[in-house]
């Protein structure tokens, strides 16, 4: 198995925990209105295809056993984000730095263990608790990203092949100004130095709590580089050694027992990782920092892309995903309808933009 596909079997939404020390902005997905957003596109599939399941958690399939989950939600949230004026971009992974092999290990090994609980759970006629499982069981193979980047040219969205992080090549686009925000789950994109993030974007809504019958809305957060630095009064560069001490793709353990603020305090106290390290007993890195560090510093990316945003091909679609892929064809036809309104919107408000300009 390559290292890509092993990437593609294994990945999961996880990165560098920075929730303590991220200040956030609620936002409606309204508010939103005609900025162009890069999706990381496998966080994206995958949250599709860990959310898009039957109670029982068996994914969609078409009637040839192929699982159709992760092109439900792209259709289905993609429709609806360009229906709010919303200009998405979807940025794949390229081929995964070598550092990531263990925390890729790590992940697989995670997926085999939830696939045995989730099969006993069937058995046992554990239904809800199934589920839970299930979803950690999400696998994204090569053709369902092929089927992906059909899917969005068929339907009119730009996408862009990354050499290497996803989160990486987004956040490049957001600093040359190609794009608004970087829209994951993940804060490795403020690692990866993305001016400004946005989370929730592509599993905003109604939602229910694992193993609880509760609900809660799910809302979108802006989260802002500048704003981050200022608050914790730290650079850039100081923000990505927080981030090698908590622990990131690239060495998930980070310091046994140490969480953001105490990491923080530590990279303000002695200005650096290197500084840091001696007043740690326990720290243990299974690679040199310097070289995580340099992945985020200076990740592979490519300026060779272009974004464009075009009309849907209506036909193309039900041809593909109703004729192929067993999809409904009145559900497919209106979330086109919604897509084609979005972007006569958007084009009235690039056309008036241009004259008043």
């Amino acid at each position: 198995m390559s290292r890509l596909v092993l990437l593609h079997w294994a990945r999961k939404s996880l990165g560098v925990n920075l929730r303590d020390l991220v200040p956030k902005i609620t936002v409606k997905l309204e508010d939103l209105n005609g900025k162009s957003i890069a999706i990381d596109a496998y966080n994206a599939l995958y949250q599709f295809l860990a959310i898009i399941r039957q109670p029982d958690g068996t994914p969609l399939k078409d009637s040839s056993g192929r699982i159709t989950s992760h092109l439900s939600g792209l259709l289905y949230r993609t429709s609806n984000l360009v229906e709010l004026g919303i200009k998405p971009i979807y940025v794949f992974d390229g081929v995964p730095p070598t550092l990531k092999e263990v925390e890729i290990k790590r992940r697989v090994k995670a997926k085999e263990e939830a696939l045995i609980k989730y099969e006993q759970a069937l058995k046992e006629g554990k239904i809800e608790e199934a589920r839970m499982y299930a979803q950690a069981t999400s696998r994204l193979k090569d053709y369902m990203a092929d089927d992906s980047k059909h899917l969005l040219d068929l339907m009119g969205v730009p996408w862009i092949q990354a050499p290497s992080e996803g989160e990486a090549q987004a956040a490049h686009i957001v600093k040359r100004g190609d794009a608004d925000y970087c829209a994951s789950q993940d804060y490795d994109s403020l690692l990866f130095g993305a001016p400004k993030l946005v989370r929730n974007v592509t599993i905003s809504g109604r939602r229910k709590l694992p193993g609880k019958n509760v609900y809660i809305e799910v809302e979108p957060e802006i989260v802002e580089l500048e704003q981050i630095l200022k608050e914790c009064g730290i650079t850039y560069e100081q923000l990505v050694d927080v981030g090698i001490l908590v622990g990131t793709d690239f060495n998930p353990e980070g310091v046994k027992g140490l969480g953001p603020k105490t990491a923080l305090k530590l990279i303000k106290e002695h200005g650096s990782l290197e500084n840091a390290l001696p007043y740690l007993k326990d720290a243990e890195f299974p690679v040199d920092p310097k070289k995580i560090r340099e992945i985020f510093l200076n990740p592979k990316v490519t300026d060779n892309y272009r974004i464009e945003w075009k009309e849907p091909d209506v036909e193309g679609v039900i041809n593909f995903i109703c004729r192929e892929r067993d999809f409904s064809e009145d559900r497919v036809r209106k979330a086109l309808e919604k897509m084609q309104k979005g972007t006569l919107k958007l084009k009235g408000k690039t056309t008036l933009e241009k004259w008043f300009g």
